[in-house]
């Protein structure tokens, strides 16, 4: 790793000094090697140092990768760092929610958003994704095959449609379900590629791809929209809430608000989710050592019921498994921000406009961080003999005033479902490595087949 060395003893320190990154191209700077294994090249960048400047085209780029920096990062968004203005991709699929939204119209949105996902609201959500997940456990039989991307893609949907919409299933929950996975493919190819620096006024087959997934997400939820709206009962679900919430001022969500905010909702309780229970059956067929330690916890802990919000703070090592999942396989895998006036990181001045990246797959690989970072070690995240792990070592969902405010939600769901299920089954994936791709979410680059074993 590069030094980064700074002024002479006896002078004033300026704070750490940035390194430079590989040599890239003019004009397109380093994109072609980011947008050919982001993963990769940002590995690549933590080794030349912990402050790294690049170019992404034509832009300022400075990669941070120690957790003190990526802290300030994200605990000062919103007063020296921005959020950047993301692909038409992304915006085309998620509107102006509140991932994007800034300043004032952030904080009106955030206030009308945030009540529906605190700790009592997901407790309410609990008996609905472990009855959900019961369903699914009672349609397997052992020694079935099945597609694991599939069976947690259809089920974690099921969850969203449930809790989100208050119904059981959209009118057309497979032509949704193939939108997202549309809309999945479509931003992370622009992202990586060239349609990074294209205006968005630029067409092509891609941007007319997630045009047409859009529409069938927006139609879906206007569907769902207009029949809560027509209905006189309250409902318990989360579009219900969105639908009443008022601001200090007395305002509502409007109509596009309230579909920006449902398909940020849906993606976060469905597609964030789908993607973590995959990699964490992947793991823990390849890991029979920890597979035990589970279904030792399960049983013990469970016995022959099925687990309800409150077994949630016993599942300690469960959560384990999801905290361990998430480290080795983040599903955001990637945190930016763009330096306003008066930026600064770790005492250093950051130039007014230079985009700031921090990546979760890089830095929660980091053998500084945690010891043996390739190793599947639930125990590391053990309250009394695990790891010391830095604050900031581990930001799956990021942090700061910004932090994913499903938080609660993603985590109560994947350790309920990974309780339902492996206290009856265990998965024996097949055979072959299962790589990573950086899309919307992190997604396994194949199916993931397995064969099903009762226990």
């Amino acid at each position: 790793m590069s030094t980064q060395t700074g002024p002479a003893p006896g002078t004033t320190s300026p704070g750490p000094v940035p390194v430079p990154g590989p040599r890239g191209l003019p004009l397109l700077g380093n994109l072609p090697q980011f947008g050919k294994n982001p993963l990769a090249f940002f590995e690549l960048l933590r080794g030349h140092g912990d402050l790294v400047r690049w170019r992404f085209g034509r832009n300022r780029c400075l990669f941070v990768s120690d957790p003190d920096h990526i802290g300030e990062l994200l605990t000062e968004t919103e007063r020296t760092f921005d959020q950047p203005r993301l692909g038409i991709a992304f915006r085309t699929v998620m509107g102006d929610g509140i991932i994007v939204a800034r300043g004032r119209e952030w904080r009106r949105k955030r206030s009308l958003v945030q009540p529906s996902v605190r700790p009592k609201q997901v407790k309410s959500y609990a008996a609905t994704m472990a009855a959900s997940t019961v369903e699914l456990a009672d349609s397997w039989s052992d020694g079935e095959r099945v597609d694991i991307k599939r069976e947690m893609a259809a089920l974690t949907q099921k969850i969203a449609v449930r809790t989100i919409f208050g119904v059981d299933t959209p009118a057309d929950s497979e032509a949704m379900g193939r939108a997202m996975d549309v809309a999945q493919a479509e931003i992370g190819k622009e992202f990586a590629g060239i349609g990074a620096l294209l205006p968005d006024w630029v067409p092509t087959p891609g941007r007319a791809r997630i045009r047409k997934a859009a529409a069938v997400i927006d139609a879906e939820v206007a569907r769902v929209v207009a029949r809560h709206r027509d209905g006189e009962t309250e409902r318990p679900d989360l579009l219900s809430r969105l639908l009443t919430a008022v601001d200090e001022s007395g305002g509502r969500l409007s109509a596009a608000e309230i579909r920006d905010e449902t398909v940020t909702l849906y993606i976060g309780g469905h597609e964030t989710t789908s993607s973590t229970l995959v990699w964490a059956w992947y793991l823990l067929s390849r890991n029979p050592r920890v597979r035990a330690a589970l279904t030792e916890e399960l049983d013990r802990v469970l016995g022959d019921r099925e687990p309800g919000i409150d077994d949630y703070a016993q599942l300690a090592y469960t959560q384990a498994v999801v905290k361990e999942t998430l480290r080795l396989y983040p599903t955001i895998w990637l945190i930016t921000g763009v330096a306003k006036e008066g930026a600064r990181l770790g005492g250093m001045p950051v130039e007014e406009g230079t985009r700031v990246w921090s990546s979760q797959w890089s830095t929660h690989r980091d053998p500084r961080w945690f010891p043996e970072p390739e190793e599947f070690r639930p125990e590391r995240w053990d309250a009394t003999g695990g790891d010391e792990i830095a604050e900031y070592a581990w930001f799956p969902f990021g942090g700061g005033p910004r932090v994913c405010l499903g938080t609660r939600f993603a985590m109560v769901e994947a350790v309920l479902i990974l309780a339902v299920l492996a206290r009856r089954f265990s998965l024996d994936v097949d055979p072959g490595t299962v790589e990573p791709v950086p899309s919307l979410t992190l997604q396994p680059d194949r199916d993931v087949l397995a064969t099903v074993r009762a226990r």
